[in-house]
């Protein structure tokens, strides 16, 4: 059963937004396409949560435009986008029971008795709490709770959804459970989704893609894969995953960590200095037998060794005293090879692993 009509794409062109002296949104310029689920991901203070108020018209932009599938509304007032929204607590009305809940945005339009009650009986199926109607919103659980704002939030049938961390509230279980469920009722409705979180694994769980905000800007938009594994910023490569940055320098068309080649899958840089990204779970423990073709070996000192059941994380010092992380998991061959806190340690980047990015940002 399919609820939404077809979906209309967002294009959001040199948007600014200021609060008194301070600007929060710098000239931001953003496309969503028709029926994607695109995730506004950045930490406190990055401009994610000021961008979907403004796309749903609860915040008014200082400058810019946006278009939903070529029409401009950029004036138009909220209850006339016709855009469903999912608060971050839900605003559900307290008074109201489950059944009238969903059915608000329907008799704020119009609707009549017997294609309301269908509306949302359609609406309560979709989110699996068919037979709940009646119940008031304080019976039901807080993974219900969040079903039913996005019942309520989809039943008008609106081409385009926007999300504010409607997953926040509900433990680390139920918050896993209820991103898998929400990923398949995009897949299954199609509606433009619009989505904002501050957690990375919740955004690469979701997203089609994703677009890192930091200081009222987007850094970078992209496929979760490509974030991952092709950042072009330090802030990015630090925000999405784990990382540790080693400085390196760009010269004579090489690149060089001290006095050691670096071998990069990707072209060498413009000269200067860069960082290497180097990700915990891209480190190996290599060994002088090993084939160092396309392999950079790194030296170091083991710092400490943390056991967490089917995995472990190794922590070494380089001889500059920066700090890596290896993180594998508990096989007997692996923990064999492993030296105890204080000794020596040589471990091994993939070329085809190693990620480098500009150093300053």
């Amino acid at each position: 059963m399919s609820i939404a009509p077809s979906a209309l794409p967002i294009g959001m062109r040199a948007i600014e937004k200021r609060f008194g002296s301070v600007p929060v949104l710098r000239d931001l310029n953003l496309d969503v396409e028709a029926g994607e689920f695109l995730t506004l991901l950045g930490p406190s203070g990055s401009g994610k949560t000021t961008l979907l108020m403004i796309l749903a018209g609860f915040v008014r932009a200082n400058g810019g435009s946006i278009k939903v599938g070529g029409d401009e509304i950029i004036t138009t007032p909220p209850h006339r986008r016709n855009i469903g929204m999912v608060f971050q607590n839900y605003a559900l009305f307290p008074h109201m029971n489950v059944f009238h809940n969903i059915a608000f945005p329907l008799k704020q339009r119009g609707v009549g008795a017997t294609e309301t009650a269908q509306r949302v009986e359609n609406a309560l199926e979709l989110v699996k709490l068919q037979g709940l109607g009646e119940r008031r919103v304080d019976q039901v659980s807080g993974g219900q709770r969040q079903r039913v704002a996005l019942a309520r939030a989809i039943v008008f049938e609106p081409r385009i959804v926007l999300m504010d961390e409607p997953l926040s509230a509900l433990d680390k279980g139920l918050r896993e459970h209820m991103q898998i469920e929400l990923r398949a009722l995009h897949r299954r409705l199609g509606m433009t989704t619009v989505y904002v979180t501050h957690d990375q694994r919740e955004a690469i769980t979701m997203s089609d893609r994703i677009a890192v905000m930091n200081g009222g800007r987007i850094e970078q938009l992209d496929r979760p894969e490509t974030l991952y594994s092709a950042p072009k910023t330090k802030f990015v490569a630090g925000f999405i995953g784990e990382s540790n940055f080693i400085p390196v320098e760009s010269r004579d068309g090489s690149v060089w960590y001290e006095d050691r080649l670096i071998q990069t899958g990707a072209p060498t840089p413009p000269a200067g200095p860069h960082l290497m990204v180097v990700r915990p779970e891209k480190l190996r423990l290599v060994t002088a037998s090993d084939p160092s073709t396309g392999v950079n070996v790194l030296d170091a000192t083991v710092s400490d060794i943390i056991y967490q059941g089917d995995s472990f994380v190794c922590y070494a010092s380089l001889r500059d005293g920066r700090q890596l992380t290896l993180r594998d998991y508990c096989r007997s061959h692996v923990l064999a090879r492993l030296p105890a806190p204080g000794q020596p340690i040589t471990l091994g980047l993939d070329a085809k692993d190693t990620i480098l990015v500009a150093a300053e940002g």
